[in-house]
């Protein structure tokens, strides 16, 4: 947690950078609306994985990946386009060809929080309301005052009851308030609410799993709880955060993070195929898919993130639905922000989040 010095000293050093952030891409005409929308948050995925694959030189460190053969066998090749294909098959040979993928910094496609702290807190903060919170400066579990989209769209007549949250990481609820708002939001190791077989057989394994990880449920669970929620409740807009990157990156495991990236691109695969298996949803769905931070852009760094480390803001998102034409990789000289996001949902379903400050993102 940040001292109150820390923070005054921040609020007077880096202030003119706030005034600085233009939103140089904004949308000028309606996005395409979709009838449902599914945001997925992969926490603390850095760019440099997304679009290049594994890093040679954390690859092959014995620090950070002790079995670098086996490693190297299953994700490693000479070139980006098929270190990444490796790592994210689903990603780069269905996302990228029906749908938008911006934040390649190798092309001056830049995508960055806009917050200062470059945290998960503040990451999420920003991305589901719409703004930045310079009083929301760590992880630690408070209410946020803010009003975030999810219970924005919630309270609108169309969506009522119609929106739900699945996150791995037990701060969810409070980043979103779900106290203050009603919103259905099963984070941690929280159990489900129902009374189907499975729902049952996934409180069954969350209870007696036996794990030191107390904060961070393990994505896997956190997926199946949701996309049995999706059978049963079938809500229009549901949001899957999944954590595991970023905690195994904090632990300094490069190769088990690189392990659950290539975890969530099959879940995100899976997702999608029961969406285009699923009446209601079928040609019906938009997926947002994105990140809360970026991490240190070198070897001995990249397993951190904060405002002193070079590379936190870097992030990156992606978005395939009905409408959305298939640019593929933009490689056009932008800026966006995550800031941006809360008005790009929002507009997605046809709706206008008043409480947002930042503009929707122009798509291609």
């Amino acid at each position: 947690m940040k001292s109150i010095w820390t923070c005054f000293v921040l609020g007077i050093v880096l202030t003119p950078v706030i005034a600085k952030h233009e939103f140089t891409s904004v949308a000028k005409t309606p996005l395409p609306v979709t009838r449902n929308l599914f945001i997925i948050t992969v926490d603390g995925f850095r760019w440099q994985e997304l679009f290049n694959g594994a890093d040679s030189s954390i690859l092959h460190s014995e620090k950070f990946t002790p079995d670098h053969s086996t490693i190297g066998l299953q994700y490693w090749a000479s070139s980006a386009k098929e270190r990444r294909e490796k790592l994210m098959p689903f990603f780069w040979k269905v996302i990228a060809t029906k749908g938008q993928v911006f934040g390649n910094r190798h092309w001056q496609n830049k995508v960055d929080a806009a917050n200062l702290y470059s945290l998960s807190y503040p990451g999420y903060n920003e991305m589901f309301t719409g703004n930045t919170d310079m009083q929301i400066s760590s992880n630690r579990k408070r209410k946020n005052p803010n009003i975030n989209i999810f219970e924005y769209l919630n309270r609108q007549p169309d969506f009522a009851g119609k929106v739900a949250v699945f996150s791995s990481w037990d701060v969810f609820p409070f980043i979103l308030n779900s106290e203050r708002n009603g919103l259905p939001v099963n984070s941690g190791y929280v159990a489900t609410n129902g009374e189907t077989d499975a729902q049952q057989m996934i409180n069954t394994v969350q209870r007696e799993t036996i794990t030191d990880k107390k904060a961070t449920r393990y994505d896997q669970l956190t997926f199946l709880a949701a996309r049995e929620y999706l059978q049963i409740n079938q809500p229009r807009v549901l949001c899957l955060g999944l954590g595991e990157t970023d905690e195994y990156a904090h632990d300094g495991r490069y190769d088990l993070y690189l392990q659950q990236a290539s975890q969530v691109d099959r879940m995100i695969a899976d997702l999608w195929h029961w969406v285009q298996t699923t009446p209601g949803y079928k040609n019906n769905t938009t997926f947002i898919i994105t990140t809360d931070h970026g991490r240190g852009s070198r070897t001995g760094n990249w397993t951190s993130h904060g405002e002193f480390i070079s590379g936190s803001s870097q992030a990156w998102f992606a978005v395939m639905g009905p409408g959305i034409e298939p640019a593929g990789e933009i490689k056009s000289d932008e800026q966006h922000y995550l800031q941006q996001l809360a008005q790009t949902m929002a507009g997605m379903l046809g709706q206008k989040f008043k409480q947002a400050e930042a503009p929707a993102i122009a798509l291609h």
